[in-house]
């Protein structure tokens, strides 16, 4: 495993001992609009902080918080805290997500991490996808559900046509609010959506971890599936809806 990996899962594991006696008040406190456009809280720059002490050394980082960091011929696309809101509202779904870009551009690294429950997701540098715990030094391949019963579908809440037109096809969703992680979880569900206009800070690391899965990216969407077919069945769906 390479340094910028270990630094990563080092990262988290303090962020994780940080809050095993909950939440400070210090976490709730809203501050400035970051840099992905989202207000930050005082634990999305507690969490931005950790990374920065493990990362900088890495590369310029370009944080979802307080944009670009330090400097670097790599680049290191951070979300300190996916599914921020989720965090704060104390519903147990949200992580972190890191993503490194080397100096020709090509995407060698990613993590995608549970706070929660500790699962964390790599790909790691002979290009593999592994899955892990927090704490725990063994990886595995990822796991993966053959009796998938529902998708996951971001930002359900701005688009009920496609909330409509899923529940005519029969194809169940949640909508749990942190997109790395669903990305991270693309194995064990029936699909991932996405649709709305999206930003790198949520699906850099997410999408690195989808190798070897249906991956359709486009300018208004993002589907992912272990199942060809489920894929091109929604894409069908929202090609229909703009007719």
């Amino acid at each position: 495993m390479t340094l910028f990996l270990e630094a990563c899962i080092k990262a988290n594991e303090e962020i994780a001992l940080r809050l095993k006696e909950g939440f400070e008040s210090s976490c709730f406190v809203k501050t400035q609009n970051g840099a992905g456009g989202d207000i930050s809280s005082g634990f999305d720059l507690m969490a931005e902080a950790v990374f920065v002490k493990h990362l900088s050394s890495f590369g310029q980082i370009e944080s979802e918080e307080s944009g670009i960091i330090g400097e670097g011929k790599e680049t290191i696309i951070l979300d300190p805290v996916d599914g921020s809101d989720n965090a704060l509202s104390l519903f147990p779904f949200y992580g972190t997500s890191v993503a490194k870009i080397n100096a020709d551009g090509i995407l060698d690294a990613a993590v995608v991490c549970n706070l929660v429950n500790g699962d964390i997701f790599l790909k790691s540098d002979q290009n593999e996808v592994l899955q892990g715990k927090l704490f725990d030094s063994s990886f595995h391949a990822p796991c993966i559900s053959s009796h998938s019963k529902i998708g996951l579908f971001e930002k359900a809440y701005a688009h009920f046509d496609v909330v409509k037109a899923l529940n005519d096809a029969k194809l169940k969703f949640r909508a749990p609010g942190a997109v790395a992680l669903s990305l991270a979880y693309a194995r064990n569900v029936q699909y991932v959506l996405y649709v709305g206009a999206f930003r790198i800070y949520d699906f850099a690391a997410g999408l690195a971890l989808c190798e070897g899965l249906e991956v359709i990216v486009e300018a208004d969407y993002v589907i992912v599936s272990k199942e060809k077919e489920i894929a091109h069945k929604i894409e069908a769906l929202l090609k229909d809806l703009k007719k």
